[in-house]
């Protein structure tokens, strides 16, 4: 008798993770394949890193093939045109089909740089570090920009919903300015759609805004919050600023020799535009189980994932979906998928709960959040010199689990640590 088939979409910080802890959870129950658009795992938290030259992409990226073989898992590189979830099928993109019992999508997201006029590293005028292939070409321009400093414009757009490597780039930029004396040359300005520093979609966690509004202060980066850029030019990026009644209070015209915005997300084509599976954005709807009630044999998992945001904002907010959070939807995934292949329900539900280490190159911001979005149980926030050394360790830890082919929760575990030393604080 032939095997169910678990197909899982995507081999990125969730797709990858989820291969190994489902095929643990199902063992022979099951058969597993992944469907990635490609055959590289990069790890994308180290993207900042690889933006100034700190990492370069050899040091960040993983054959998969080799390390999904090993663990009995399929592997099918080409990516996928369209999921047909009315007939249980994945159309692939070189014409071939794999039908499938039950399917994951762990795609992450498209990226939205078409939104805005000149946005984006292909055909606009700023720079990204959402893929590694953005992040080498952001490294290529800082080199350019060296050589003849000037202004620097740095943030998210409206929209966007993954603040902390705007941050952490923002940082790390003013950390490597300062260490080749250049850092005199270079007028800085953060630009966020966030109604103000530290909110990163989740309406701030602890003191992130005292936190990060004091890093900035520090770091003569100035910011403007309630952003909506309206287009990005040769040099110059055209933004509103915008008050709480949603009138436009300030027009900026920011001059930029270099700049790096986080675009807005959306669902990637082969879901978008599927009724009842997902949103308008094209984001997939789930429900406590993370299952998707029109198609109950599709999970879903991450930035693919629909979340309303936290509440209404003068200019549109989205609420990130951090490490923590998409660990616990990949373990309640891969309980109820093992339960479901033994005729049991799908009760296991996701801890939302977040955890971040934002690194700034000589100290850094980390915060933890139980549950995610308030009112919350905790709401920690800390600073340091030890934080840029966690996320050091934590890539590490990372990248070694990645080629073990293990998916125990690390950022579980990493919570309770930060737990630990909360409650010894408090």
């Amino acid at each position: 008798m032939k095997k169910p088939l678990i197909a899982i979409l995507g081999a990125g910080l969730g797709g990858t993770i989820a291969a190994f802890e489902i095929k643990a959870a199902v063992g022979s129950k099951a058969d597993v394949t992944v469907v990635s658009q490609g055959d590289t795992f990069h790890f994308v938290p180290s993207n900042p890193w690889v933006a100034v030259g700190w990492r370069a992409r050899r040091d960040i990226e993983i054959e998969l093939p080799p390390v999904m073989k090993k663990k009995g898992i399929g592997f099918i590189g080409v990516g996928a045109r369209r999921v047909h979830p009315t007939e249980n099928r994945v159309e692939l993109n070189d014409g071939a089909n794999l039908a499938y019992d039950y399917l994951v999508i762990a795609t992450g997201p498209e990226l939205a740089f078409d939104e805005i006029p000149g946005l984006g590293p292909q055909v606009g005028f700023t720079q990204s570090i959402c893929h590694v292939d953005h992040a080498e070409k952001t490294a290529a321009a800082f080199e350019a920009f060296v050589q003849n400093p000037g202004p620097i414009v740095v943030g998210a757009v409206q929209g966007a919903s993954c603040f902390g490597p705007a941050y952490e780039f923002a940082m790390i930029l003013d950390t490597e300015l300062r260490r080749r004396k250049l850092r005199d040359k270079v007028p800085m300005t953060f630009v966020t759609s966030e109604p103000y520093i530290g909110h990163l979609g989740l309406d701030g966690v602890g003191d992130t805004k005292g936190l990060l509004e004091s890093e900035l202060r520090n770091r003569h980066i100035k910011w403007i919050t309630n952003a909506r850029v309206l287009k990005a030019e040769a040099g110059v990026l055209d933004v509103e600023e915008v008050a709480e009644d949603g009138s436009v209070k300030v027009h900026h015209e920011l001059p930029f020799a270099l700049s790096m915005m986080l675009p807005a997300f959306r669902g990637v084509p082969a879901i978008r535009g599927i009724e009842g599976l997902t949103n308008p954005r094209g984001f997939v709807l789930i429900d406590a189980n993370q299952r998707n009630p029109a198609f109950p044999n599709i999970l879903a998992l991450g930035v693919t994932v629909a979340i309303p945001p936290i509440g209404k904002t003068p200019v549109p907010v989205g609420v990130p979906k951090t490490g923590f959070m998409i660990e616990s939807m990949v373990t309640a995934i891969a309980r109820n998928l093992a339960a479901l292949l033994d005729g049991r329900p799908a009760t296991a539900e996701a801890t939302w709960n977040a955890i971040c280490l934002a690194d700034f190159g000589d100290g850094g911001v980390a915060f933890m959040a139980q549950p995610q979005l308030p009112p919350r149980n905790v709401n920690w926030s800390a600073e340091g010199r030890w934080v840029h050394l966690a996320k050091v360790g934590f890539e590490k830890y990372f990248l070694g689990k990645v080629r073990r082919g293990e998916g125990e929760p690390v950022f579980e575990k990493m919570a309770l640590d930060l737990l630990g030393a909360h409650k010894l604080k408090t």
